[in-house]
């Protein structure tokens, strides 16, 4: 994410915009100057999923015990210091981001196939340099850090607008990340993830006053800067003819710091040369080759500007684009609007200082007490305070709002759930209300509370605006062995749409639909798959969502259990399932599903399920961390990533049933661990007896054999016999297949061509409906 080559530009030719900085002392600085507040760091969580997965393993589908280990020490070492810390996670992709998210979808894919043919060459994990997060570590890292008693928060946009708001608004002492979108936003100090030291404490802080000063730009300047170089909302391709004649006309051109830093280096000081110099006299889209990009253009500008602040480039008012008094100036003045207590510096005896520069007309600059930092401000008296907007809901801050139907730049939603609705929150200004899929503001506002506060999954993005994203998972495009999880999970998403957004019956012709937007092999992303509810039959009929998520009758929640469990199709085998005790309860529901919708698993893998399960129970952290694998197998890579994500279907199906289940009993580190599975999987593969699976605890054979026989016994149920291998045929590929084929068991079927020996693989091509069908075996 971010503005393209400015990273690598940074770290080769402005070396002196980057200091060591170490988080005890700025937390001793701080608390010194402004003893009633918290320091408090706000983090990007997804910029470090990466540097926080320290385990060696990763391809095997996560070591959770030492993942949460090691959040567990991240969280200590600035808790020790004093430090509180805010996460933020993305919580969906806005649309205007969906191409560049495609475009890393379908890079990953690439890379993943590479990862496949190393396994399979050299039947070991590849080296750090091909490292591939596991399935659902973004997921599973919220709940942990829910777990460890952190704040954690889940964005209703791009999580770097609202992480860089809140870290203005509540005068936070930096954010943590690794985005060069953070060069570019005004806001609080930015602090590299990468770089930083967990024993020390120390990281690297970027100056943005520094690397002006090296551009010859002003701050303000770097929204422009970014949106004429590339960054996620402007494509790359969009100026570059533009630069190249910017870089055709630079006469200090350096041989030392290549092609993309002297385009950095051009396009800026075209900005301070020219137009700079036409500042106010010409309007920028005479100066610029916007042409039919020009709406784009502006909201990319716009998409960095946070509350209170406005760009000195909409000054010019371009006829017929934005005024003053529209979404791009957004004038309030924090000081006084704020309800929040703010740090003030008791030598100034002021909240924040306020300065001009007649660079930006005078434009009023809000500087940070402690930072020196620049925070562009608008006291423009026509600007009237028109809707409430709020960031967060400590926040009530009124900011004007109107609407231009050229840009679409409409009023924005409320941010956070426990805003009345009339309070609209603080958002990118391009950010566009929606038409919700549940039109109940009672069920939208709970819905948003949850996914806010990181307490659900899913569920509001279906209800509000019936759209949903998985991104890339540990598959093997060329085995047609196993299917993509993307299939054999979707009848029981489907059966949650009909929970949520109402079914339809059989032979409808119009009725709720849900985009998802599913990573698996032969999937192109060109569009969405069009994918319909389907319809679940429940004792006394499905409850409506404000009885199922609000009712505190005890009998309601028994009604929750028996609706999750009939999302999963496991409503026959309800009392068998009540006998497994916590947390084997959840992981027996998972896999009863999965052998009935895979026809290709067999016994052997059963018992790695299980066996690995049961001894994960006895396993101290440092035990798996030690334990060595004989080799590595390519299907078991897939095995592991498939339970994983069966993990986050439980995620999501607990959370549109109200939560009958806790969340620790479906969290990885209590039911998974990758590297233990992989090593029951190769001694079961070589059958070895199940004693030796349960290394000789006899306690554990007692309850192998008692959830065995609980998924055996429910398999039977849908005419699915669990044989071993030896029961089978070998498929003409030298992969194992039933009878000669690979089939799965699901609800929905997709109109559309299916390939020869790959009945799934081909399916849900992104243009297409998928309708629901009779249970059938393709």
């Amino acid at each position: 994410m971010g503005v393209r080559g400015l990273q690598g530009f940074v770290g080769s030719t402005c070396p002196h915009i980057c200091t060591v900085v170490n988080f005890r002392e700025l937390a001793e600085h701080h608390q010194s100057r402004h003893p009633e507040c918290t320091p408090t760091i706000v983090v990007d969580a997804m910029c470090c999923l990466r540097y926080w997965y320290t385990p060696e393993s990763w391809i095997c589908g996560g070591q959770w015990r030492e993942y949460f280990s090691a959040l567990q020490d991240f969280v200590k070492a600035f808790t020790a210091v004093g430090i509180k810390l805010i996460f933020f996670f993305d919580g969906m992709v806005e649309q205007n981001k969906r191409d560049e998210w495609v475009k890393r979808r379908l890079k990953n894919n690439k890379e993943i196939s590479r990862i496949f043919h190393y396994i399979k060459s050299h039947r070991e994990q590849p080296g750090r340099n091909m490292f591939f997060i596991p399935s659902g570590l973004a997921i599973f890292t919220r709940f942990a850090l829910k777990a460890l008693g952190q704040e954690t928060l889940c964005s209703l946009q791009e999580a770097d607008y609202e992480v860089a708001s809140y870290g203005l608004q509540h005068n936070c002492l930096g954010i943590l990340g690794e985005d060069t979108d953070y060069f570019i936003y005004d806001t609080c100090p930015y602090f590299s993830i990468s770089e930083f030291c967990l024993d020390s404490l120390e990281t690297i802080m970027f100056s943005r006053e520094k690397l002006c000063e090296s551009l010859g730009l002003h701050v303000a300047d770097l929204p422009l800067l970014a949106c004429l170089l590339g960054n996620d909302v402007i494509p790359e391709g969009m100026f570059e003819s533009f630069r190249y004649k910017c870089l055709s006309s630079y006469t200090s051109v350096k041989e030392n710091i290549g092609k993309k830093g002297n385009i950095i280096l051009a396009v800026s000081d075209y900005i301070s040369r020219v137009l700079h110099m036409h500042q106010g006299v010409k309007k920028l889209e005479d100066m610029l080759p916007l042409g039919p990009n020009k709406a784009l253009f502006y909201k990319g500008v716009a998409s960095y500007l946070l509350p209170g602040q406005k760009s000195p480039w909409f000054l010019q008012n371009p006829k017929g684009v934005i005024t003053d008094k529209q979404v791009i100036s957004m004038s309030s003045n924090l000081e006084s609007k704020l309800e929040v207590p703010m740090c003030t510096d008791p030598e100034s005896k002021q909240e924040v200082s306020m300065c001009t520069d007649p660079q930006f007309n005078q434009v009023p600059i809000c500087t940070h007490p402690e930072f020196k930092q620049e925070v562009p401000m608008c006291t423009d008296p026509e600007s009237k305070p028109e809707v409430s907007m709020c960031a967060y809901p400590e926040i009530k801050q009124k900011l004007p709002v109107e609407t231009n139907p050229e840009f679409d730049l409409e009023v924005p939603m409320c941010a956070y759930p426990e805003i009345k609705q009339e309070d609209s929150m603080n958002m990118r200004p391009e950010f566009k209300q929606q038409v919700t899929m549940v039109s109940d503001p009672e069920i939208l506002k709970v819905a948003r509370t949850y996914h806010v506060h990181s307490e659900s999954y899913l569920v509001y993005n279906i209800i509000s605006n019936g759209e949903i994203e998985c991104s890339n998972t540990l598959e093997d495009e060329l085995d047609q062995a196993l299917p993509s999880q993307a299939f054999i999970y979707r009848p029981v998403r489907q059966r949650v749409y009909s929970l949520l957004l109402g079914g339809w019956k059989d032979g409808a012709s119009t009725g709720p639909v849900v985009k998802e937007w599913f990573v698996y092999p032969g999937n192109p992303l060109r569009h969405p798959d069009l994918v319909r509810p389907l319809q679940m039959t429940l004792p006394g009929g499905t409850p409506s969502l404000d009885v199922l998520w609000l009712s505190q009758e005890p009998a309601m929640q028994t009604q929750r259990l028996d609706i999750l469990l009939a999302c999963f199709n496991l409503s026959s085998s309800k009392e068998e399932l009540q006998m497994v005790e916590s947390p084997l309860r959840a992981l027996c529901c998972l896999l009863i599903y999965l052998f009935v919708q895979v026809d290709t698993l067999c016994l052997e893998d059963l018992h790695a399920f299980i066996a690995q399960a049961l001894c994960l129970q006895g396993k101290s952290t440092a035990h798996l961390m030690n334990l060595q694998l004989e080799y590595i197998s390519s299907r078991a890579v897939q095995l592991g990533s498939l339970l994983v994500r069966g993990l986050t279907t439980l995620a999501l199906v607990n959370s549109a049933c109200g939560f009958p289940w806790t969340t620790s009993e479906f969290m990885p580190w209590n039911v998974f661990d990758g590297k233990l599975f992989h090593q029951k999987y190769l001694q079961s593969e070589k059958g070895y007896a199940v004693e030796v699976l349960l290394e000789q605890n006899r306690s554990w054979l007692t309850k192998f054999h008692n959830l065995k026989a609980v998924v055996c016994k429910a398999c039977l149920k849908e005419n699915r016999r669990i044989v071993g291998r030896t029961h089978w045929t070998s498929h003409h590929t030298g992969r194992w297949g039933r009878q000669g084929s690979s089939t799965y068991r699901t609800g929905s079927t997709t109109h559309g061509h299916s390939g020869q020996g790959q009945p799934w693989r081909d399916q849900g091509p992104g243009n297409r409906q998928c309708e629901h069908d009779q249970w059938r075996r393709y």
